[in-house]
């Protein structure tokens, strides 16, 4: 019997070490013998649940009074990020940088998933809210996102205007509380091993290799 390695992903758009540790998972997946027998599985994480979307509101003066800090502290934050991404080719933008909460765009992923299209909408909405400035809790900026993919724009309209998928989202939340999250990313394999933060795509690559090993 072939074997499967699932590895469930706890993220959250909104963070930028998310979008630094799916490069460094790609590399190590890229690696890996048995890269075609892994299944990916993105979850739900809302570092900030109580965020209002204010396109209007600059990040940093957010981020500063999320976590009681400075203007020039959280500058500070978004530069080491920034730095962080250039070294594997991301880009990121914090001044064009839109506030969003991010429940919808779970949501928008939890769909993606019953099409077979998690991993590119993980993707697109990444690369919008980190690189191209756009609000990742708008609908109409959704459905060009999904568009972009191959998702059906009116299906997802409906989806995106009414509760759908809301269920998953809170479930994921749980399931990460359970699992004693604190922080993301999460990346857990088989139930059995974790690696929690962007670590190097070596360490990675040496968990799908012990995840493989072990039935």
């Amino acid at each position: 019997m072939t074997k499967k390695i699932k590895v469930e992903i706890w993220s959250d758009v909104a963070c930028p070490f998310c979008y630094i540790g799916k490069r460094k998972f790609e590399a190590a997946l890229a690696k890996f013998e048995h890269k075609d027998q892994v299944e990916i599985e993105w979850k739900s994480f809302i570092l900030d649940p109580n965020k209002v979307s204010d396109p209007s509101l600059p990040l940093y003066e957010s981020l500063a009074k999320r976590k009681g800090i400075s203007f020039e502290q959280a500058k500070q934050m978004g530069t080491y990020a920034t730095e962080a991404a250039k070294q594997i080719d991301l880009i990121y933008d914090f001044d064009k940088t839109i506030v969003a909460n991010t429940f919808n765009v779970h949501r928008f992923l939890h769909y993606s998933k019953t099409k077979g299209l998690q991993n590119e909408a993980k993707e697109i909405a990444l690369k919008a809210y980190f690189t191209e400035g756009k609000n990742v809790d708008d609908t109409t900026a959704l459905i060009e996102l999904g568009s972009q993919i191959g998702l059906e724009a009116a299906e997802l309209e409906e989806v995106l205007k009414t509760d759908k998928f809301s269920s998953e989202v809170k479930q994921d939340i749980t399931d990460a509380q359970e699992i004693g999250i604190q922080g993301v990313p999460f990346f857990v394999f088989n139930r059995k091993f974790a690696i929690s933060g962007a670590q190097d795509s070596q360490i990675m690559l040496n968990t799908l290799e012990k995840a493989y090993s072990e039935d």
